[in-house]
């Protein structure tokens, strides 16, 4: 009986001493901006917006400003580009669902969705409220194709304000399929009216939109030969 408990005992200290397999750390968490707005021209994309039907003639307007949130001031090098955010001017012709969407659009023009890296826990940015009750909403397109509105809150308020959000868990951020998108990306922000709120003359800012991640969460051991080369590429889908 002894014996046996030595020789177990032996055996547990040797598993101690064997190297493990290196694992990527679950707990990897970076915070990526995504624009900060200050350098328009060395961006792979450019914003654009739309609206809902009852847009008067000209408008919504979407222009660059010289601009910074008070908060953000002390975390700027003397060397980095003029400080920039991107502002908004909308104008509807009467009150009720009305709404406008700011997008990102390749260099052609053409609608442009950012993949996100890793799996990502919340989405952040500066915004300059007018103190109109209208609501923030980002739009992201899941794993599997799906677009989802998630909730930022009201504008009410005047000034800069940072807005956090909490990523959903429902939402799929990973697929396991090797055809289509590998991860959620960003599609756009909608800003939506209070149906009883005026809508005759309205402007907002955006600055800094970043977001906080996982960069390692999605990754393996081996994770590259997901997109090996079988020399099959114009074959695929017959």
């Amino acid at each position: 009986m002894k014996k046996g408990v030595v020789i177990l005992a032996g055996v547990a200290a040797l598993a101690l001493c064997v190297p493990a397999v290196a694992q990527p750390n679950s707990r990897a968490v970076e915070t990526i901006v995504i624009d900060n707005f200050d350098t328009p021209d060395e961006m792979d994309w450019t914003w654009e917006v739309q609206a809902s039907r009852f847009a008067t003639d000209g408008y919504p307007i979407i222009k660059s400003f010289e601009g910074i949130p008070n908060s953000l001031r002390p975390y700027r090098k003397s060397s980095d580009p003029t400080a920039q955010v991107l502002g908004v001017k909308s104008v509807f012709d009467r009150k009720g669902d009305n709404w406008f969407e700011i997008y990102p659009v390749d260099k052609d023009g053409n609608k442009y969705e950012i993949p996100f890296l890793g799996t990502v826990t919340q989405l952040d940015i500066w915004v300059w409220g007018a103190n109109y009750l209208y609501y923030l909403e980002f739009l992201v397109r899941d794993a599997d194709g799906r677009v989802h509105t998630i909730p930022a809150g009201n504008l009410q308020f005047e000034g800069w304000r940072e807005l956090i959000v909490k990523v959903p868990t429902y939402i799929r951020q990973h697929s396991k399929l090797r055809s289509g998108p590998e991860n959620m990306s960003f599609i756009g922000f909608r800003v939506r009216t209070d149906a009883n709120e005026f809508v005759d003359d309205y402007m907002i800012y955006f600055d800094n939109f970043k977001y906080v991640t996982n960069t390692l969460s999605n990754i393996y051991d081996g994770y590259e030969l997901r997109q090996a080369d079988f020399g099959d590429d114009e074959g695929q889908g017959k």
